[in-house]
């Protein structure tokens, strides 16, 4: 990345869940020259792949990547011209589940701006160890190469997480950025409990986190069983990144509850009720933003009159509100609101209730489509002990004992191993609807 920032390029870093579909329709709309791929990786043959695509797209050659790099002599580089801020150099694409992904344009400028207000909230430092657990190939990724270059840290890169293993190689090298959201932060948790006399990162500083929603019971559990800040999370998209953040000195409630005021702080953030009026302070809306690192729109630019409002705020498509302190807590997505007999409920409130539960380990909650109430909710929990599960009538009495009212009680349990996320964390709630969707499991019941 950095040589062929140094070059000029514009680059296009496609996430590696990407198949032949998706690889093929990002390179021909983005007209791409060349497609860097390693030979294969975790058992899929990206080579074979990158050949049959680059055989059907006049222009599109294939660069292998393996174990090592072409070498070169810096001395015939043409000398570096800057980018201007208007300038094309990034393209992120959206993994889209039911349409095709949307490429996000944006410059050096914009990733930079995010940059800076990650390091300022997180107080990074020459010293700082990063754990690097997530695709390079996210925003996310590139930003934290950014941060690495701008604070002078180092980053421990982990190609492929694995808890039994990857934790281990964090602890050795001496993590302090203990990277990199929910799920992440989860298994360095685990991994602590199972040792629970001896610090598993001594040295942590703190549990940097976004990209999934955050249950407030994990930040002040890992705070209180790890040490440092606890987790220091931001909220952002590929299209806006880091447009809020929390700093490692806010207090706790500001940590466990939200997602940290806009970064940097002449990031407009207007939120609108559903009724397209004005929100106030403490009233959900959709969360609508103009900011500095904004993308500069997307590559295909018939989707940008949807996207933006007619004053040019982004339309995030998320739901939350602006508490009286200015910070933002994410209360859910406009598309992950359950509707059930005319009455929202939101998944997310849900969620963090069950994260309270001694026997949930992880949770989701979806909307399934109902014949009676038009939509049910239904929980999807991951249990601590396989061998004694959460009931659902073990379920609605607990969210019951904690004030959740009678229409906002899951319908319906669904106990499994693991819940199914992206490479960054979010759980991929499209392919739970599709697995639960029927008729309904036994463990289900109408609410009384």
């Amino acid at each position: 990345m950095g040589g062929l920032s140094r070059l000029g390029a514009v680059q296009n870093p496609i996430l590696p869940i990407y198949r032949e579909r998706e690889v093929g329709f990002v390179t021909r709309q983005s007209e791409a020259t060349l497609l860097v791929v390693p030979t294969d990786f975790r058992g899929f043959e990206f080579g074979a792949m990158a050949d049959v695509i680059a055989a059907g797209q006049s222009g599109l050659a294939v660069l292998r990547v393996d174990d090592s790099v072409p070498e070169g002599d810096p001395a015939s580089l043409e000398p570096y011209l800057a980018a201007r801020d208007s300038d094309l150099r990034w393209l992120f694409y959206t993994s889209g589940t039911t349409a095709e992904p949307k490429g996000a344009k944006h410059t050096d400028r914009t990733l930079l701006v995010a940059s800076h207000g990650m390091c300022q909230r997180l107080c990074l430092r020459e010293d700082d160890r990063i754990a690097l657990v997530f695709p390079l190939t996210h925003v996310g990724g590139v930003l934290w190469l950014m941060n690495g270059l701008r604070s002078g840290c180092a980053q421990i890169v982990v190609p492929v997480f694995d808890p039994s293993t990857s934790i281990e190689v964090l602890a050795k090298h001496g993590v302090t950025q203990a990277t990199a959201g929910t799920v992440f932060h989860q298994a360095y948790l685990a991994a602590q409990r199972e040792n629970p006399g001896q610090p598993l990162f001594p040295g942590v500083r703190c549990f940097p986190g976004g990209g999934a929603p955050k249950p407030p019971q994990l930040h002040l559990d890992v705070k209180k069983e790890m040490g440092g800040a606890g987790i220091v999370s931001g909220y952002g998209l590929t299209e806006c990144p880091v447009l809020t953040m929390n700093s490692v000195n806010d207090p706790d409630p500001k940590l466990a509850h939200t997602e940290g005021r806009a970064c940097p702080e002449e990031t407009e953030i207007r939120v609108v009720t559903l009724a397209g009026e004005r929100a106030a302070a403490g009233e959900e809306g959709e969360i609508r933003v103009k900011a500095r690192q904004l993308c500069l729109g997307y590559l295909d630019s018939s989707l940008d009159a949807e996207a933006f409002d007619e004053e040019g705020f982004f339309r995030t498509g998320d739901l939350g509100f602006l508490d009286f302190d200015g910070f933002v807590v994410i209360t859910g997505r406009l598309k992950d609101v359950i509707i059930r007999k005319g009455e929202n409920i939101s998944a997310k409130e849900v969620e963090d209730f069950l994260y309270q539960h001694p026997k949930v380990a992880d949770a989701a909650v979806i909307g399934l489509p109902d014949p009676t109430s038009g939509e049910r909710a239904c929980a999807v929990v991951v249990c601590k002990d396989g061998r004694d599960p959460l009931t659902l009538d073990e379920m609605s009495g607990f969210l019951r004992d904690r004030g959740l009212m009678v229409q906002k009680l899951p319908e319906q349990l669904e106990v499994v191993e693991e819940l199914p996320r992206n490479p960054t964390g979010k759980v991929l709630k499209h392919e739970l609807r599709e697995r639960f969707g029927g008729a309904g499991d036994p463990e289900a019941r109408p609410l009384r």
